[in-house]
């Protein structure tokens, strides 16, 4: 009885279920769960010791790579009742905003194994270890960063800073913004930690920047639109920082229909259409706006990436 008892305690808790849910569909690491869950890495250690403690979870190895998994087996003496009736309730709950949103992450997070080229089949049961000596999508990036000008660069909605360090990397000058004076600590730091000095960091809102009419060759807006109250007085901050000439590069996620996003990464708006950033950005003040997506949004990729630029030839809309 106080097996039976502790074994259902350790059921009775949604974090738990949800994650077990993941499991008996995918094999999955520590940070996976973490991503696809949004619970701390500890948490969902914890989490995954008690349900392997139980039995009920293991570990795999494949390809190098340690990951978790749960083989459900109705017909084990003991289990085996436990596992027919979390199928029935997984298959009842399939509709559960909670378990939607799972789901979505879930692709998300298996589209980035693939794009990683970390692991490859591994829907088919057999993951392939892939390495390619030399290959970087980044050091690509960093190479064609070359071929720009020594431009000042404003980077709007900076965050931690990993891409406004990509920047400094061949521009003359980068400024970061954001918000949250935690995060740009956090950018600060790294800054340090590489020895990068042609950062300068601005605490602010992108629809209010901090900087001086007409000081930026180049303005940066990547992923950061969603997330302001108001995009077009962003876009139009965006024209009045340029110079004449100067440019918008915007990557921003493209319109989808997961409003879990709001609460779980504080999104304002849930991504935009291509028509309505070139609208969008037309009436801010951008001549030459070209809107194009990036990468394609499908079963495997719930999330698209589209991609915008813009000139400023004239005077700021009003």
């Amino acid at each position: 009885m106080r097996e039976a008892s502790s074994l259902f305690r350790l059921l009775g808790d949604e974090a738990r279920l949800r994650l077990l849910r993941l499991l008996t569909r995918e094999r999955l690491n520590v940070s996976e769960l973490t991503a696809v869950l949004g619970i701390a890495q500890s948490g969902v250690s914890r989490h995954v010791g008690l349900l392997r403690d139980a039995g009920l979870v293991c570990d795999e190895r494949v390809g190098g790579f340690t990951f978790l998994r749960a083989e459900p087996d109705e017909q084990d003496p003991t289990l085996g009742p436990i596992w027919v009736l979390l199928r029935t309730h997984f298959e009842r709950t399939n509709g559960d905003d909670a378990v939607r949103g799972d789901e979505v992450r879930l692709r998300e997070v298996l589209r980035r194994r693939r794009q990683n080229a970390e692991l490859h089949s591994a829907g088919q049961g057999a993951a392939v270890s892939q390495m390619v000596p030399g290959r970087s999508w980044a050091a690509w990036a960093r190479g064609l960063g070359l071929l720009l000008p020594s431009w000042t660069v404003a980077d709007l909605g900076c965050g931690e800073g990993h891409l406004t360090l990509e920047l400094a990397a061949w521009a003359e000058r980068v400024i970061g913004v954001d918000r949250s004076e935690q995060v740009l600590a956090r950018a600060r730091s790294l800054a340090g930690d590489r020895g990068i000095e042609n950062v300068e960091w601005r605490r602010g809102e992108i629809e209010e920047l901090p900087l001086e009419s007409g000081m930026a060759d180049l303005a940066v807006l990547s992923q950061a639109l969603h997330h302001a109250d108001d995009p077009r007085r962003a876009l139009s901050e965006a024209v009045r920082i340029l110079t004449q000439g100067g440019r918008l590069l915007l990557l921003d996620l493209r319109r989808h229909e997961e409003t879990w996003t709001r609460e779980r990464f504080g999104d304002r708006w849930p991504g935009f259409a291509d028509d309505q950033l070139y609208e969008m950005m037309t009436a801010a003040g951008f001549d030459t706006v070209r809107v194009r997506p990036v990468t394609s949004a499908d079963e495997n990729a719930p999330f698209a990436v589209v991609a915008a630029v813009g000139v400023r030839t004239g005077a700021p809309a009003s």
